[in-house]
């Protein structure tokens, strides 16, 4: 594994997709919960993955994350879903997927990039 230090525009930046990828998680949950309220329709991944170039023509920030990334938070919300459905048929505790803080979503993929890496905050530079 590979360590990288990074700029501080590059943190910058960082943060800023973040932020986006927890609304567009947020969006994909929001979206899903009134789906089935409202028309008694459950929706899926590659539905909600084909609507983000539509999301991205609206909101021109969402332009500046790499589609994969997007995408992964999406995919988050399924496997969130796909959990869900498995613990009710087993008969677990469920636990119905939740909205999360920007604060307790804290990673990204990166699925073009080839190899691991691994990112830490370096000294602050004044």
């Amino acid at each position: 594994m590979r360590l990288v230090h990074l700029t501080h525009k590059q943190e910058t930046t960082l943060t800023r997709w973040l932020g986006l990828c927890c609304e567009t998680y947020n969006a994909a949950l929001q979206e899903r919960k009134d789906a089935y309220r409202m028309a008694g329709v459950s929706i899926g991944f590659s539905h909600q993955c084909a609507e983000l170039p539509g999301c991205r023509e609206v909101r021109e920030d969402l332009t500046e994350v790499p589609s994969q990334i997007l995408q992964d938070a999406v995919k988050r919300v399924d496997l969130a879903f796909d959990g869900f459905f498995r613990r009710v048929d087993a008969g677990e505790k469920p636990g119905f997927p939740r909205y999360k803080s920007r604060f307790r979503y804290d990673s990204m993929t990166f699925k073009q990039y080839g190899n691991s890496f691994a990112l830490e905050a370096g000294p602050k530079k004044n």
